[in-house]
């Protein structure tokens, strides 16, 4: 049983657009949100374009969605569709539940409300190393001595926690987390505080952009960011995706979820591999393969010959 992984923020890198295989349907995937946004996507995958996370939220998402039609342009659909965080828009597309075209201005709009509540000094912090409890004492102990306060965005991995806030609170939350035993504690290229309550009222203004936008019932499996559970009704999955910049993703309990619903084969869209690494150390019995691993059109084959293999 195939299921596709969509990463989110933080996996860019430059030029990843044009690493996508050289595929009738990846441009026409392309030419596509063009048309949907009025622009050149394809110019923005570069190093400048990507410092804006209007740009980098709309390639993700691009990214995914050529995969996934690049593979079923080949006959190959996943059962299961889950993103990170913006990934879960593409996963959204995937599955059925909502049009590419209303995605991606859905998508813009979060990235724009995203940015205009923190233009400048917010942003993320990997914290590898820690528990998730490890990683909210610390929080505590820094909230109770008043100092600048960071909140938990995401559960990647039982030691993989990320946190957010502001520049100065997450300098402050490295050096604590560095000295209370974390093997790594680093900031990663987003330029906002994402998934968490600083967010709350971008978060509204979201829900109430979506709420005309038309959503149906998933073709295939859709699992959740904030409660990590596979969600049927087009109603739920539109909050999903309006509200999960307010609300921690636990990323780590929607791959246990499809792990339990038995995928055998796990596939994340380009560029990066952070989800097939996390993937492979919780969950070895599971084969995981990421997209930007293959070069040219390698991964079709590769999947297919899977398939084919699996019992």
């Amino acid at each position: 049983m195939l299921a596709l992984l969509y990463p989110g923020q933080g996996a860019q890198s430059a030029d990843f657009l044009h690493r996508l295989p050289a595929h009738r349907t990846v441009a026409e995937t392309i030419e596509e949100a063009s048309d949907a946004l009025s622009l050149d996507v394809a110019s923005l995958d570069s190093n400048d374009a990507l410092r804006s996370s209007v740009a980098v939220q709309i390639t993700l998402v691009v990214a995914g969605v050529a995969t996934q039609r690049r593979l079923a342009d080949a006959g190959i659909e996943a059962q299961m569709h889950a993103g990170l965080s913006v990934g879960a828009y593409a996963a959204a597309v995937g599955c059925g539940a909502v049009s590419f075209g209303d995605a991606l201005r859905m998508v813009k709009h979060r990235a724009v409300l995203m940015e205009q509540a923190y233009p400048s000094g917010y942003g993320l912090s990997a914290i590898e190393g820690l528990s998730e409890a490890q990683v909210e004492t610390l929080i505590g102990a820094m909230t109770n001595a008043s100092g600048p306060r960071v909140f938990i965005a995401n559960v990647n991995a039982p030691r993989q926690i990320v946190v957010a806030g502001s520049d100065e609170a997450l300098d402050a939350f490295n050096r604590q987390a560095t000295a209370g035993g974390a093997h790594r504690a680093k900031r990663l290229a987003v330029s906002v505080p994402s998934h968490c309550e600083l967010l709350a009222e971008a978060s509204e203004a979201l829900v109430a952009y979506a709420a005309d936008l038309p959503f149906g019932t998933p073709k295939q499996l859709y699992v959740g960011n904030r409660r990590a559970r596979a969600l049927h009704r087009p109603d739920d999955i539109r909050d999903d995706l309006a509200t999960n910049m307010r609300y921690t993703v636990r990323w780590f309990d929607a791959l246990t979820t499809i792990v339990e619903r038995g995928a055998t084969l796990l596939v994340e869209g380009p560029p990066g591999q952070v989800l097939t690494d996390i993937a492979k150390a919780a969950y070895p019995q599971v084969e995981a393969l990421a997209a930007s691993s293959f070069s040219d059109d390698r991964l079709v084959e590769v999947v297919r010959r899977k398939i084919a293999a699996s019992p």
